[in-house]
Parts: C-alpha cells; sequence; structure tokens
C-alpha cells in the first residue's frame, strides 16, 4: 500500500522524477485485501496475470503510466540497484533489514501490518485504517517537498 499510496501522492504534488517500488524480505503474493482495499479507495487494477504472484495494473491517474504491483524481493531485478532511497514501511521489514544494498539513504516510516487480522471479523475494517494511515502520513510528507 505505501508504494501505491507514495507514487499517488508524488503526482498529486507535481513532484516529477519520483518512482517507487515494493520489495520485501521475500516474495510471496499481493494478498487479495489489499487489492480490494486499494480498489475501495479509488484505485483502477486490473490483473495482468492470474499464476501464484499475481501482477497487477494500478492506476492512480488517468493519464500516468500505471504501477506494476506483484510480490517481489528485495534483489528481484524489476527493482532499481543503485542511487535510490530505501523507504522501510513494515514494521518486521525495519528490524529484518538493516543494509539495503545499493541505497543511498535508509528511511524507517514503519506502521503496523494489518496481516495480524487476517481471516477475522475485523480484516476489511483494519486494512483499510492502515490504508488511511499510510495515505495520510504520506501526504504530510510529500506536502513538505519542496
Amino acid at each position: 500500500m505505501s508504494q501505491i499510496w507514495a507514487q499517488t501522492m508524488a503526482y498529486n504534488f507535481g513532484i516529477n522524477n519520483v518512482f517507487c517500488y515494493s520489495a520485501g524480505t521475500e516474495a510471496t503474493a499481493l494478498f487479495p485485501m489489499v487489492v480490494e482495499t486499494l480498489k475501495n479507495s479509488g484505485f483502477h487494477i486490473s490483473p495482468l496475470s492470474k499464476d501464484n504472484n499475481p501482477v497487477y495494473s494500478i492506476k492512480y491517474a488517468y493519464n500516468q503510466h500505471p504501477i506494476i504491483g506483484f510480490s517481489k524481493s528485495l534483489t528481484d531485478e524489476f527493482n532499481p540497484k543503485l542511487d535510490f532511497a530505501a523507504i522501510m514501511t513494515c514494521s518486521q521489514a525495519d528490524g529484518t533489514c538493516p543494509n539495503i544494498a545499493g541505497a543511498e539513504k535508509r528511511i524507517p516510516i514503519t506502521f503496523d501490518d494489518p496481516k495480524a487480522f487476517d481471516n477475522t471479523p475485523e480484516q476489511a475494517k483494519k486494512y483499510q485504517e492502515r490504508s488511511i494511515q499510510i495515505a495520510t502520513e504520506l501526504y504530510y510528507v510529500f506536502s513538505q517537498i519542496k
């Protein structure tokens, strides 16, 4: 969710040449509740593949290239290798990834992972709450960039 909201905020504030990527300590799959949460927030999401790790086209603005969303590890070829800032958003990732190869800067802006509520009656509510928190905080961050 942080990747999508960060790219959206960069666009919203007219900050050009910002390209947001996402990665984790391992590749699994984009959790369907994340897709549903983002759709409920107004993003247009279309599946591009339907294998064990589906790839999605995620539109945040009508005339912008979509974000290509899928689960990947830090070393995936899709991600940049040099001259980038690594913003650690998952509280678990901040502790388990002390060094990100190629990153010029490592910035922890951590959020509690809503997966603690997976398969509970509160799941959709907790994912929405976290999405709103991420959007709100990234709105503030990008509003301060001059």
